[in-house]
């Protein structure tokens, strides 16, 4: 155990270097995955044919592909065609694109479960259905949506270990280069796997508190 928390004291100040690079990976995507979710949700509950059929063909190639091979599409396959991203903005489109694609499924299933006769009652007092969709349903969708959205926002918080593979110097990278250093692997990521047992654990309090505090009788479910 000595052995173990002198090499951390040694290498996890350069490890945490990166955690500014992560988290800002991290919200950048989530956030992209956030708005774009909720565009993708709305048409596929609210839009035509066509806004329906291609919002529904995006959310299935990206809930259907590794998120790896994305990023590898978009940083390495993307520049033949003249779409040229530095490693970390290719990370957060990798990512926020993935995202969107879940959230957009978390957001039908809490704009659905809303009843349909709040829209129809919302309309028939002179809203127009965006009035409706914007004041009534959508503030009651968020709170509903949260518990599922709190999980993939830890997740995505683990997914962004993956830009190493493009050459982002995150935590993981940093991890990896501390390991080829002193070929102490085992406690290298030992180490990182703490760093994001801290980092996910702290998240998950803080939307649970989120949840709380949202908290509404009869609309949501109650937190824990």
């Amino acid at each position: 155990m000595s052995e173990f928390l002198d090499f951390a004291a040694e290498h996890l100040p350069y490890i945490l270097e990166g955690l500014p690079t992560t988290l800002a990976l991290w919200i950048l995507a989530i956030t992209f995955g956030f708005f774009f979710g909720l565009l993708l949700a709305w048409c596929r509950i609210y839009g035509g044919r066509l806004a329906y059929s291609l919002a529904t063909v995006y959310v299935e190639i990206f809930r259907g592909t590794p998120m790896l091979v994305q990023m590898f599409f978009i940083y390495l396959g993307l520049p033949e065609i003249g779409i040229v991203f530095d490693p970390f903005t290719a990370a957060v489109v990798a990512i926020g694109l993935n995202t969107s694609a879940y959230q957009a499924e978390y957001f039908r299933g809490a704009l659905l479960s809303v009843p349909s006769g709040q829209m129809a009652a919302a309309q028939a007092m002179g809203m127009s259905r965006m009035q409706a969709l914007i004041q009534i349903v959508l503030p009651q969708a968020l709170r509903r949506v949260l518990p599922q959205w709190s999980n993939e926002a830890i997740l995505e918080l683990k997914f962004t270990s993956i830009a190493f593979a493009i050459g982002v110097t995150e935590i993981t990278a940093r991890a990896e280069k501390i390991g080829y250093q002193t070929f102490e692997f085992f406690n290298t990521f030992v180490l990182v796997a703490l760093v994001y047992l801290v980092l996910t654990a702290t998240v998950a309090e803080l939307l649970a508190w989120l949840e709380r505090k949202t908290y509404v009788p009869g609309v949501t479910a109650r937190a824990g």
